[in-house]
């Protein structure tokens, strides 16, 4: 029985299911930025294959003018173009959507769903009708499509017009042509089908300052503005984007004005180990250097990390992370590489972490780890992944305060050697764990020192002996320690009343989960948040468990690695921590969060009700 159609304005999800190859995903683009140009925030997700073209990829476009940045779960509006994957994208519309695809080829009855307005249109015949070249027909099917969408859609056609513009400034031909596609699909559904729809787009102002970026774009911005000059990487999806950014934004900035010389270095090295080799190097030699990979290229750069850690060095290494193990799911997203960077490298190791939420964030702790690394001497992660690092997000504008100083840390110069300051590499004259250093070239003889990963005393000189080595390491936890009160510190949100539930979450997870407790407070069900910015944990973390009978620990990946984590870390008894865990590979959605959270409760609470009984 065919059901009411949905009714939404500025509110509705769309996702196109195409081939990948096919030249969707530009056009895809360019329907969210449209949107994006009439005032009304989205929020859009590709879902791509691995391999160059052939299988499927999806493209998801969240239309909220509430600001919703997370996925919502469900799709309102099926754009069908993939026959491959028809029956599992009918099965995401919701009761009462809608589905539009391609009908030159009709379709039994079987293939349809009666809860789901079908819109067809003949794309296929259209553009073999157009056109003669098999590549353009390909091409301006997708474009046809947009242009029908406008129009079902109410989408203003003069924002898609100025995106073509801006994308072909100088080129007219393919100005006009794409031009003309769009009116293509606009004329069609003007003269046969029933237009608007119920789903349609007013123009509003609810994007105001801010700006549309992806997180690898932003977090290489970061480093640019962090003062890193030396990159060496090795290409990896899905970090590549962020060095090439990099490589892109140092040409413009990084170039001496009089001479013409760059003032950078850019090494896309033979492989992972080669890179991490190279950026130890860079900042043995007091540059700020950093590398950008994923999971499979932290496993083998994990040699290096621990030499770095062990002999002190800055580094600063930026995980894209995605599915695992092994090469695991390239193009998804996960936080699974927790456990990994934490504790990376064989024997007693830990590395400060660092959990940007959305692009923003991404340019604010890029910049920030590479201060970090030089303050603390020593390997320092930012733990991005796909869903932010290769997705546009609607973020603050990055602004940079031009007075800002970089914190070089603990550097004696000559001067001070000069002047008898005993120097000692590996001397812990402050209680704080991090001794001076000097850069190469400081002084010949008082300034010089053995960089060792090996065990070695407070001056550097070799040593197996057990009290130098518990010094060392005692030492090298100290300044863990004192990374807790540098890091980025937890973000609170309590509840409006009173509530015997927490939930703590990071990184990508967030824009999800703020829309999942707007959802739980409809149901009376109240939660206060923590959001974790960084590892090690202020204390903080384990005085919000103890206030609270319920933790739900929200992340994307099969074995609870942060909830372990924690456990880890503060000596917790694990039933206090509740997994809320999502790993297939795609972004969280608020609807899981919401729905996995209110389960839980209402489960426990029929349990306490059956133990009051049985009593």
């Amino acid at each position: 029985m065919m059901v009411k159609p949905i009714e939404a304005i500025n509110d509705f999800v769309v996702k196109f299911a195409n081939v990948n190859g096919s030249g969707s995903a530009s056009a895809n683009e360019l329907f969210a930025k449209s949107i994006l140009r009439m005032g009304v925030p989205v929020s859009p997700r590709n879902i791509f294959p691995s391999n160059i073209q052939g299988l499927p990829t999806w493209y998801e476009v969240r239309v909220t003018e509430a600001g919703h940045l997370g996925r919502r779960g469900g799709v309102d509006l099926m754009v069908a173009m993939n026959p491959q994957t028809w029956n599992a994208d009918l099965k995401e519309i919701e009761p009462g959507g809608y589905l539009f695809y391609d009908n030159s080829k009709p379709l039994p009855a079987s293939k349809f769903r009666d809860d789901v307005h079908v819109i067809g249109m003949p794309l296929t015949e259209i553009c073999n009708r157009t056109y003669s070249d098999p590549r353009q027909r390909q091409l301006f099917k997708n474009i046809v499509y947009v242009g029908a969408l406008s129009m079902l859609l109410e989408i203003d056609p003069a924002e898609i017009e100025k995106l073509f513009s801006e994308q072909y400034k100088g080129k007219e031909k393919l100005l006009t042509s794409n031009v003309q596609a769009l009116h293509l699909g606009r004329d069609y559904v003007r003269e046969h089908l029933p237009h608007p729809i119920g789903l349609r787009v007013r123009r509003a102002d609810n994007v105001g300052e801010r700006i549309f970026v992806d997180g690898n774009t932003a977090g290489a911005l970061g480093c640019v503005y962090g003062g890193a000059t030396v990159c060496a990487w090795y290409p990896i999806t899905p970090s590549s984007s962020l060095a090439e950014a990099f490589q892109k934004y140092c040409m413009k900035y990084r170039v001496d004005s009089v001479t013409g010389e760059n003032n950078y270095a850019i090494v896309q090295a033979e492989d992972e180990i080669a890179s991490i080799g190279m950026v130890v190097g860079a900042g043995w030699n007091g540059a700020r250097a950093f590398t950008t990979t994923s999971g499979p290229g932290v496993s083998l750069m994990t040699e290096f990390i621990g030499l770095a850690y062990m002999a002190e060095i800055p580094v600063t290494i930026i995980n894209v992370q995605r599915g695992g193990p092994s090469t695991g799911m390239p193009t998804r997203t996960q936080q699974a590489d927790v456990f990994a960077c934490a504790y990376a490298s064989h024997g007693d190791t830990k590395h400060v972490l660092l959990f940007p939420e959305d692009p923003h964030e991404c340019f604010v702790h890029s910049a920030a780890a590479l201060d970090l690394a030089d303050r603390l001497q020593t390997p320092i992660f930012v733990m991005t992944d796909l869903d932010i690092g290769m997705n546009q997000r609607l973020c603050a504008p990055l602004l940079w305060d031009e007075s800002r100083q970089y914190d070089r840390g603990k550097i004696m110069t000559a001067a001070e050697l000069e002047a008898g300051r005993d120097f000692g590499r590996y001397l812990d004259v402050d209680g704080d764990g991090i001794p001076f250093r000097t850069l190469p070239g400081t002084h010949a003889n008082k300034g010089s020192f053995f960089t060792r990963g090996t065990t070695k005393d407070a001056y550097a000189r070799y040593s197996e002996a057990g009290p130098d080595y518990i010094y060392n390491v005692q030492r090298l936890l100290r300044k863990f320690n004192t990374a807790k009160s540098l890091v980025p510190q937890p973000v609170l949100r309590e509840a409006a009343q009173k509530t015997r539930f927490g939930a703590i979450y990071y990184g990508s997870t967030s824009p999800a989960m703020s829309e999942a407790i707007s959802a739980l407070e409809t149901e009376q069900i109240h939660l206060d948040t923590l959001r974790l910015c960084a590892f090690p944990f202020s204390d903080s973390v384990a005085d919000f468990i103890a206030a609270h009978d319920v933790v739900f620990v929200v992340e994307q990946n099969r074995d609870a690695q942060m909830r372990s984590l924690i456990i880890n870390e503060f000596d917790i008894d694990p039933a206090r921590l509740t997994r809320v865990l999502h790993y297939d590979g795609t972004p969280i959605t608020a609807r899981f969060i919401a729905r996995e959270i209110a389960n839980r409760i209402h489960s426990m609470n029929v349990a306490t009700i059956d133990q009051h009984r049985v009593a």
